[in-house]
């Protein structure tokens, strides 16, 4: 979602509005919402979704599953947060869910690709994710760290190195970039 424009994600959040999924989207992305009410929301959130990573990440290798609405008593928070956990997760699992047409009976699991999750914790800048102390019992810290760099170097673009006109050109002939294969044809 990170590339649409703002007009595609109201699209989609108005085309999937019956659903579990749309619902959370409407509530949790509504640019009409009061500034402060939705900074309060998404502070909670982001502390439920704290917790609720702690729990997973005690026991990596348990597969979760369970009805949507299973998962949320499990979790104690309401089915409308646990849509939203499954949408963020839903990413780093090795299997998606059907979240964009699951009702509260339908079943998902939460099991996750431990590498793909710890990537994506640091590409939605998540520091409060991917610094859990959980992580420690998964990762040695240099285990941590390679993937940390791994995660931010794909998103780094590397411009190569400009030619000069009288560099020696790099096809190998000897002769300057501005004789060989840079000249104008």
């Amino acid at each position: 979602m990170a590339n649409e424009t703002l007009a595609q994600m109201e699209e989609e959040l108005k085309a999937d509005e019956n659903t579990l999924l749309g619902k959370w989207r409407a509530k949790a992305y509504n640019q009409q919402a009061d500034r402060q009410w939705l900074k309060r929301f998404w502070n909670d959130y982001f502390e439920i979704e704290k917790n609720i990573y702690r729990l997973l990440l005690s026991s990596p290798d348990e597969e979760v599953k369970g009805t949507v609405k299973e998962l949320a008593d499990r979790y104690k928070v309401s089915v409308e947060v646990m849509v939203g956990f499954l949408d963020g997760i839903n990413d780093s699992l090795k299997e998606a869910n059907p979240i964009e047409t699951m009702d509260e009976n339908t079943e998902v699991s939460l099991a996750f690709d431990k590498e793909k999750l710890y990537k994506n914790m640091v590409d939605a800048k998540a520091d409060w994710l991917y610094n859990l102390p959980e992580w420690d019992g998964i990762f040695t810290k240099e285990e941590q760290h390679r993937l940390y760099l791994e995660q931010k170097k794909s998103g780094t673009i590397v411009k190569p190195k400009k030619i000069g006109r009288n560099d020696p050109c790099p096809c190998g002939s000897g002769k300057k970039y501005k004789y060989c294969c840079g000249r104008n044809k």
